[in-house]
């Protein structure tokens, strides 16, 4: 279950908030440290934090400075990647490899966004971190975006964070950055028909998953989804995403699999949503996941992977209020 408020900063109105309020067994995962989640619970079993979670909670004021310079200051979903917190926003129902487990879902800091002409802006900020709300080891990590439009209806947006995300008894050998770079370029000039592309690059020094076992501990991954969604009519979309994810020290994936072991991992998704009534939308999709090695667990519940792919289909309705 989710609900979202959000009021954006115009030339009519300065101030600007935004909240949104989930439950049920995912919230109970995508807690940051700080907010229903200590330091001592967290994956695979998540047994002391609440079903439900705060993921933004936000107010903003725009400056009336030029363009208008808008001042953001909360919790708030990343600026990294395509798809976005709010699942009735998104081409698909489920996440994409590269929002699980590629890039942060929430942020806490502040951000500073800035129109410089028709075709460029930047964001700019300071964060707690990586979904953290409490700071684990002193430091502030910058986090980025500049947006380009060179022509109507064709955007690009490159995104950036960087800084140490260890606790401070993680860390070997000084200061150990993790950093990710997002590239998204959205094309909507044909008539009904949405594409998207979007690929990361990141990485972490002294990854604490691999230090006790490897003399090069730096890890890396990074991937790439693409989208092509059309809108039938008004009320009927059709909406298909192909991924590719690679972990090749197998860190991100290592809720079930071992840290070290390379993991490659493929999808396709297919996503039909139809406007039943006013704001009840429905959803049907069929996803197909696979993997180089075991990486699904197919038990109810279980943490071992049993196998190298698997088929999901979901059924979802949503409503939109305003």
């Amino acid at each position: 279950m989710e609900l979202s408020l959000k009021k954006d900063p115009s030339e009519r109105y300065r101030f600007g908030y935004g909240a949104v309020i989930t439950a049920g067994v995912d919230s109970q995962k995508n807690h940051s440290l700080g907010i229903f989640r200590d330091a001592d619970d967290g994956a695979p079993l998540y047994r002391n934090t609440e079903k439900f979670d705060l993921p933004e909670a936000y107010v903003s004021y725009l400056v009336p400075l030029g363009s208008g310079l808008t001042l953001k200051a909360g919790k708030w979903a990343t600026l990294i990647g395509y798809e976005v917190y709010e699942s009735p926003k998104n081409l698909n129902f489920s996440r994409s490899f590269l929002y699980t487990l590629g890039t942060p879902y929430t942020h806490t800091g502040g951000l500073i966004s800035y129109q410089f002409t028709s075709w460029f802006g930047a964001t700019v900020g300071l964060t707690q971190g990586w979904d953290n709300s409490d700071n684990n080891n002193g430091y502030v990590r910058p986090i980025g975006s500049f947006a380009f439009t060179p022509i109507d209806k064709l955007s690009a947006t490159v995104n950036f964070l960087v800084g140490p995300e260890q606790n401070r008894n993680q860390m070997h050998g000084g200061v150990n950055n993790r950093w990710i770079v997002d590239t998204t370029v959205l094309y909507t000039g044909i008539d009904k028909l949405t594409l998207a592309v979007n690929f990361d690059f990141a990485g972490e020094e002294n990854d604490p998953a691999l230090v006790a076992t490897r003399q090069d501990a730096n890890s890396r991954w990074g991937g790439i989804a693409g989208y092509v969604a059309y809108d039938w009519f008004q009320a009927l979309r059709t909406a298909l995403r192909l991924e590719y994810f690679s972990d090749p020290q197998g860190v991100r994936s290592s809720e079930t699999i071992a840290p070290g072991l390379k993991v490659d991992l493929w999808e396709i998704t297919m996503t039909v949503e139809y406007k039943i009534w006013r704001g009840l939308v429905g959803r049907v999709e069929y996803r197909h996941d696979e993997a180089n090695r075991k990486a699904f667990s197919l038990q109810n519940h279980g943490l071992t992977p049993t196998s190298r792919a698997q088929d999901t289909i979901s059924f979802s309705l949503y409503y939109l209020f305003f």
